[in-house]
């Protein structure tokens, strides 16, 4: 919304300055995005005397004009004006100066003589429609004054952006309350006289002539029309062009330029027909109805109606989308001599169903569908039949049209001022509240309970309640101006959601781990539990059916998340993608029956494919394995603190989607955390899949409940360690995590032991058909000396023998 500060001051008393009108409304929730000097122009433009006239020596209607600016020199102007003349003032545009017309005024020669600026017209300054010749200036001025100084003339736009139940504010008068209760003492708005002049009334009534029938009244509560005679179509005035202009609105005609007018003058849309033009001379409002199937509009578009379009029409057809655009079959034309103008209310948000459904967005719209003054529509008519009349020597029908089927009633609210102040965080008496309300024209009787009845204004749309009051109230005493208050007691957050910690943990470790996070959907397809080939009694096919699902492709809620993560490892190497590292945080759903919730539990699932690292000069090419995606379970047990998890082989009925041998399930004290292993080939099959993937679930609640709940901090040793290591030849079966999990179990019962870890596996000649050989290291150290070999020899020795026990093993000879 713009408006200018020169015709804001038409209708009230302004002394604030710009920047200061600018921030209070602001303040006032009317937030101001820019202030801009209509006449920014004139700063290049300088009072300038003409000192001495020639003929151009090579064209009769040019002129050499010797022109004294303020400068050290005088200049040379061609000029073309028939007034110009020796000793007159004038307006110079000097070289840089940039006109309305964005003409770029620069040092140049006319039919070879030079010319070092431009005098100018009214008219080329946009001052006044006078283009016959130059400014000729009266008064005694010295050369180089600023134009706008000289003539004083300022003028100050702002661009104001408007919350939607501010449609009071979508008009100049509106805007002008607003300052007005910025002011001490607070003003009101003057409206201008709307009283017909009695030489401009018809004998005839606009009763002999046209009839107003509202068929749906709850979409068209009120129609005032008005109708003039001998109207003189043509252009509109100067002043009436540059108020139009200064907030953005072409000039059309005189009569359609005058409803532009005081509809940004009151906020009232309105709409001029040609009389002649309606059939019968009638106007009903009603819905399109199935009858009309199209309508072209003013800007010669044709649009599909649908039936429940609020229409207006005359005694036979449509001639306007009601609250929307008028119709080309009855716009003012030149020839147009009389003038039906209609002022209504209509429903918001009918107006806003047919403005989308048509794609027509207009300042009449705009203005409907945020509401209007139900008691404005006779004063905007009668605006602008005075306009009209006095601009067009036109004639006004005696007598108005107001169809007024559902009258509007007054919005009366009963407000406790202790309540209010209690809200705010104020002391305002009721003296006080009465006065910041009454300065926007809400009427108040008072009690003496601390009690007042407030009249709300028809055109205060917004304020229906005593909560409306309270923000009336703050805004006109300014925002600022409450005190901060903090509650009496200091405000306890909330602990972070365990849930959430652990989640942002997770992915901040993987992603140092450089993995992409995978975000799938929670449906995937039925058919997921054969491609996993998962047995009929697993309870992984107790999925729960979607009754309208959007494809075939999602029409469960999934159990597992690996079909996702194959999903994802499919449309990637079909970009020739092949190496990935991917995740996912998701939840898994079992049914639990038709009638209630399913069981829902959170997953960490991961997926590697491809190579460890790529062909290049310095190295070959090595793909990924199973020890690459345990690694990266290991190190992310290891970030989240959690020590001690074992790996046993995973069973075939638990996870048959893995290769054989190549699943292990993660536990630790006794708690299943997930499980981890090589896809199996027809599983690949199934999806699509022709190169290694290896993937791992964890539950995350398992794994939140190993976490520790605090971080120990250890010192720095003070002493070194010693290593020694132990080699084990054992049968090919026995696994690896059993021989850890016993030299665990004997490391534990002696506090030397630091740190152990196999360093070596070899099978194969020279040892024997089944074995394999295995070698630990294990780190010893002492909190208070410096240990030798000879203080952990009888140890070491004593955890080789106890394994060579267990597993029945032989030492290396």
């Amino acid at each position: 919304m713009k408006v200018s500060l020169s015709w804001i001051k038409e209708y009230i008393q302004v002394d604030l300055a710009p920047d200061e009108i600018a921030s209070k409304l602001t303040m006032a929730g009317l937030e101001v995005d820019a202030v801009e000097n209509l006449y920014a122009y004139l700063d290049g433009i300088v009072v300038a005397r003409v000192m001495d006239v020639k003929k151009h020596p090579q064209a009769d209607k040019l002129t050499c004009c010797t022109v004294d600016t303020g400068r050290d020199e005088p200049v040379q102007i061609v000029c073309g004006a028939p007034n110009v003349r020796q000793g007159m003032l004038s307006a110079c545009a000097l070289p840089g100066a940039v006109l309305p017309n964005d003409l770029k005024i620069k040092k140049s020669k006319l039919r070879g003589e030079v010319s070092e600026g431009m005098l100018c017209s009214a008219a080329e300054l946009m001052l006044d429609a006078d283009a016959a010749g130059i400014m000729d200036i009266v008064g005694d001025y010295k050369p180089g004054t600023p134009l706008g100084q000289a003539l004083d003339i300022s003028d100050t736009v702002f661009e104001i952006d408007l919350t939607p139940n501010r449609p009071d504010c979508l008009s100049v008068m509106g805007v002008a309350r607003e300052i007005g209760a910025f002011t001490r003492p607070g003003q009101k708005i003057t409206k201008p006289d709307v009283t017909f002049p009695p030489q401009r009334i018809s004998t005839q009534s606009i009763h002999d002539h046209a009839r107003v029938e509202i068929k749906d009244p709850d979409l068209c509560p009120r129609y005032s029309a008005g109708l003039l005679f001998d109207v003189a179509v043509g252009p509109s005035p100067f002043w009436l062009c540059q108020r139009l202009e200064s907030v953005g609105l072409t000039p059309i005609n005189n009569v359609v330029d005058v409803t532009n007018f005081v509809m940004m003058e009151t906020g009232q849309p309105l709409h001029a027909f040609d009389y002649d033009n309606l059939a019968r001379g009638r106007i009903v409002v009603q819905k399109a109805g199935s009858s009309t199937s199209e309508f072209t509009t003013l800007d010669s578009k044709i649009h599909k109606l649908e039936p429940d379009m609020l229409m207006i029409c005359d005694g036979h057809r449509p001639v306007a989308l009601a609250g929307v655009m008028g119709g080309e079959n009855s716009e003012i034309s030149q020839g147009t001599t009389r003038v039906l103008i209609e002022s209504a209310c209509f429903n918001p948000v009918s107006i806003r169903r047919t403005a989308k459904r048509t794609g027509i967005a207009t300042d009449a719209s705009h203005r409907f569908e945020r509401g209007v003054d139900p008691q404005g529509t006779v004063y905007a008519m009668q605006r602008a039949m005075t306009l009209i009349a006095e601009i067009c020597d036109a004639t006004i029908a005696k007598d108005i049209i107001d169809a007024y089927p559902l009258s509007a009633a007054p919005v009366r609210i009963n407000l406790d001022t202790r309540a209010l102040n209690v809200r705010l965080g104020t002391d305002f008496s009721t003296d006080e509240i009465t006065d910041i309300l009454a300065s926007v024209e809400f009427g108040i009787q008072a009690s003496n309970d601390g009690h007042m009845a407030v009249n709300v204004p028809s055109f205060r749309v917004d304020v229906v309640r005593p909560e409306d009051l309270s923000e009336e109230v703050a805004r006109l005493w300014g925002y600022n101006q409450i005190q901060t208050t903090y509650p009496a007691v200091p405000a306890k957050g909330r602990p972070l959601n365990p849930v959430i910690s652990a989640r942002s943990a997770i992915r901040h470790i993987f992603t140092g781990l450089s993995f992409y996070e995978a975000i799938n959907y929670n449906f995937i397809s039925k058919d997921f539990c054969d491609h996993l080939l998962l047995s009929e009694s697993d309870p992984r096919r107790n999925v729960v059916q979607i009754v309208n699902p959007l494809s075939d492709q999602m029409s469960v809620l999934r159990t597992s998340l690996i079909p996702g993560l194959l999903d994802n490892m499919r449309k990637n190497t079909s970009q020739q993608t092949d190496t990935l590292h991917l995740f996912e945080i998701g939840k898994r759903f079992f049914s639990t029956g038709e009638d209630t919730l399913p069981e829902e539990s959170e997953i960490v699932a991961g997926l590697i494919t491809g190579s460890r690292r790529h062909q290049t000069w310095y190295g070959k090419k090595q793909p990924l394995d199973f020890f690459d995606l345990k690694g990266v379970v290991e190190d992310l047990f290891d970030a989240l603190g959690i020590a001690g998890a074992e790996y046993a082989a995973a069973g075939a009925d638990t996870c048959p989607y893995f290769e054989s041998g190549h699943g292990a399930q993660v536990t630790k004290d006794n708690t299943a955390l997930g499980f981890l292993g090589k896809i199996a080939k027809p599983v690949l099959k199934h999806f699509g899949l022709k190169q290694d993937a290896y993937v791992f679930e964890l539950d995350l609640a398992a794994v939140m409940g190993q976490m520790p709940r605090q971080i120990k901090a250890l010192p720095l040793p003070r002493f070194p360690s010693i290593s020694q290591d132990i080699t084990l030849i054992v049968d090919h079966q026995v696994p690896v995590g059993d021989v850890f999990g016993q030299m665990k179990a004997i490391a534990g019962e002696n506090e030397l032991v630091e740190d152990m870890f196999l360093f070596d596996l070899f099978e194969g000649s020279p040892l024997a058909e089944g074995k394999k050989s295995l070698s630990f290291r294990i780190i010893y150290r002492s909190d208070v000396k410096t240990l030798t070999e000879k203080n952990i020899r009888k140890l070491h020795a004593g955890i080789s023998s106890r394994l060579v026990e267990v597993f029945h093993a032989d030492l290396p000879e």
